[in-house]
């Protein structure tokens, strides 16, 4: 890619939203561009920060990527140690959001103070380009969810009624419609009436960029013709990042309780259970998960999480005597396990996920199947594109009511870990993460390349 000295000078302030899901790409992507001699000006709150700076100061971009503090606009009920999705309690959700939006004043302030030659942009700053543009300072949008929701929020938010389907079958099913028309009519009351149309667009607003192009963390392999069918209908070239999943794992010991466990397991036998660090689960759906992977007699382990300020006793969550009976081939972890490190054991032969995007991106990666339950957000879309893929199968639901029963549950673990019927699940699976592997610096060769074309170098 050229003489890198050309490119030593090139400065990129980073603005993820405050969500763990957010920072860390945004950060692994701030790696990649520092390797090739970029300056990295990471942009977040103190409380997302703290976690950082240890990590970065004592690792080699200690001077190539900078953190840059963003101090919110403090209301009473949001102090500081909240100015961040983890742990937030949920109804904190649409004051952290107001508060965000009402620090435009404070990023325009950065943005002048550092002059970048590029603002790399997250999906709830949409304003941005505007701010940047009057400083003649080029943005783009860095997007970390994956390209179907986003190219069929962008088909139906910009039709009117009667016109074109959705050109992917495959991800239209009917819960996936009926999800849609809810957070339409979310967004829409949610907005004033001067705001409503503009409202409507929010989620395809945050797409338009000052360049006509879009980087996300997603790979061709299983979206490129979502990404053609975006550039085709809207004129914005998307660019694949790739995963992002970090090489870093964590420190030797962390976690080495479960790791031990997974030793004395024979190799793809165990699937990982895990709904990420945002999402939780009612009573109903955690009995009926347990049940499910009791009746699939297949190892698994599992991480529990609760919303803060409703910690319960497993005993009190799980259904009566389940620990017991599970006693050797189940292992219930609380709050936290060290995902990218079971991912990456030889015992894994599954992953039980709600598919966030990251944990799709991370199952891929190290070849694990998934079994898909998605519970909100684009986690529905991102289990159509998971299926489609051939990289995983996904519970059977009600349609009215999306609830699964545990003997499906059962059936898909099975399907994916055991039976013969799985067999191109997971050889699929694990011909992609030999792809990845393959390529690990093509999409970033792009990446540098479209970053030099934006900037005008």
């Amino acid at each position: 890619m050229g003489d890198s000295t050309q490119r030593s000078g090139i400065r990129v302030l980073m603005l993820p939203w405050l969500a763990h899901g957010h920072i860390t790409p945004f950060l692994e992507l701030g790696k990649k561009l520092a390797d090739r001699n970029f300056h990295i000006y990471f942009c977040s709150t103190p409380v997302n920060l703290n976690s950082l700076k240890p990590k970065l100061s004592d690792s080699k971009y200690s001077n190539s990527i900078q953190i840059v503090e963003l101090h919110l606009p403090s209301f009473p009920e949001l102090p500081p140690h909240y100015h961040t999705t983890k742990g937030l309690p949920p109804h904190l959700m649409p004051i952290l959001e107001k508060a965000s939006n009402m620090s435009r004043p404070n990023i325009t302030n950065i943005i002048e103070t550092l002059k970048p030659d590029l603002v790399m942009y997250d999906y709830h700053a949409r304003w941005v380009p505007e701010v940047a543009s009057s400083l003649n300072i080029a943005a783009v949008s860095f997007i970390t969810t994956g390209v179907a929701m986003i190219s069929f929020f962008r088909h139906y938010m910009s039709k009117r009624d009667g016109d074109d389907e959705f050109p992917f079958p495959e991800i239209l099913t009917d819960y996936v419609r009926k999800m849609f028309s809810q957070i339409r009519s979310a967004i829409a009351s949610s907005n004033s009436n001067e705001h409503k149309e503009k409202g409507t667009n929010e989620v395809s607003d945050q797409l338009h960029s000052s360049s006509n192009i879009m980087f996300v963390k997603s790979l061709r392999e299983i979206e490129g013709k979502y990404m053609d069918h975006y550039f085709d209908s809207f004129g914005v070239k998307i660019v694949p990042v790739g995963p992002l999943v970090s090489d870093h794992t964590v420190q030797d010991d962390e976690g080495k309780e479960i790791i031990d466990w997974l030793d004395d397991k024979h190799k793809s036998s165990t699937v990982f259970v895990s709904f990420g660090s945002e999402c939780y689960l009612s009573k109903e759906v955690m009995e009926e998960i347990a049940h499910g992977l009791e009746l699939s007699n297949v190892n698994f382990i599992w991480v529990v999480r609760f919303p803060e300020g409703e910690k319960m006793k497993l005993e009190e969550a799980l259904p009566d005597g389940f620990l017991d009976r599970v006693r050797g081939r189940g292992m219930v972890v609380e709050n936290w396990a060290p995902q990218i490190k079971i991912l990456k054991h030889s015992g894994i032969g599954g992953f039980v996920s709600h598919c966030g995007w990251g944990s799709v991106m991370e199952s891929l990666k190290f070849g694990v199947p998934i079994i898909a339950i998605p519970i909100q957000l684009d986690q529905p879309w991102n289990a159509r594109v998971v299926v489609s893929s051939g990289v995983g199968l996904e519970v059977e639901r009600d349609v009215n009511n999306w609830k699964f029963e545990r003997e499906n549950v059962a059936k898909v673990i099975k399907q994916v870990v055991v039976e013969k019927i799985g067999e191109a699940v997971r050889r699929k699976a694990k011909e992609m993460s030999d792809n990845i592997k393959r390529k690990p610096e093509e999409e970033m060769d792009e990446v540098e390349k479209e970053i030099l074309k934006v900037i005008g170098m």
